[in-house]
């Protein structure tokens, strides 16, 4: 059955718009996810049909391979040990550092995640990727989330996760602090996984012509287009922000029959 007129041209509207928020980098999949999401129907088949028409193309890079490795900090256990699959918000949370290209020089980006919806809770941006960068990150998140107690606050070894400066910071929020075996990025797969989402997705290829231009535009990702539209496979194709809702949704109808 062909479609109304007036329904195709809405839907190739959503189609143009939600790859346009993507900042060209969605592909058919996330497409037709976003557009299901949105109350269209939309196949994976149907979107690349209609990508291909109006010549919208996902300008994503290649992913590549890491060589796994493995020894455990001597003072901080991998206690994590892969779970990533969590039931509630504030269980856990990951944290990294990545490079981003700024005018003339590399400028740092700390971020954490909550694993529960692999939602964005606290990110820095700074010249240097030393401990107090990582623990503003982590403050944002600390104070973002309402003060939490007993979150496990996973990252890499590098030496602003284990420095006295950070350290300190994870015994003041009384958090249970994870390290990933030295060399080994699957064991932080969450924050790999978003960090190569922020530079294949949304950061130009060449950078940003200012820290400024930088952090409003990573910003608006993690706020906005990550948080709030992005489709996630872990959250059955929601959107972290949706996961989320829907969690605390479900809770307080649960509490009314308590």
């Amino acid at each position: 059955m062909d479609v109304p007129t007036g329904d195709q041209l809405k839907l190739e509207c959503e189609v143009r718009i939600i790859h346009r928020q993507s900042g060209g980098s969605a592909g058919a999949r996330t497409i037709a996810q976003v557009a299901t999401n949105n109350g269209y129907s939309l196949s994976r088949y149907r979107a690349s049909k209609l990508m291909k028409r109006f010549g919208l193309v996902s300008n994503q890079t290649r992913k590549h391979r890491y060589k796994p490795s493995g020894q455990e900090h001597l003072g901080i256990p991998n206690r994590l040990n892969r779970q990533f699959d969590v039931v509630e918000p504030n269980q856990v949370w990951c944290g990294d550092v990545t490079y981003i290209w700024v005018g003339t020089k590399w400028a740092y980006l700390a971020v954490v995640l909550d694993l529960f919806g692999i939602k964005p809770v606290g990110w820095a941006m700074s010249y240097s990727p030393d401990s107090d960068l990582t623990s503003k990150a982590l403050m944002m998140a600390f104070a973002s989330r309402g003060y939490p107690s007993g979150v496990m606050f996973h990252s890499d070894q590098g030496s602003h996760y284990t420095s006295l400066k950070f350290r300190q910071c994870i015994w003041r929020c009384q958090l249970i602090q994870s390290m990933s075996r030295r060399g080994n990025c699957w064991d932080n797969a969450p924050m790999e996984r978003f960090f190569r989402s922020l530079k294949t997705e949304w950061v130009p290829k060449k950078g940003y012509t200012s820290f400024q231009q930088a952090k409003r535009s990573i910003t608006d990702y993690v706020v906005g287009y990550y948080s709030e539209t992005r489709p996630h496979h872990y959250n059955g194709g929601l959107s972290p922000n949706e996961s989320e809702r829907r969690y605390w949704k479900s809770s307080k109808t649960v509490a009314t029959f308590c």
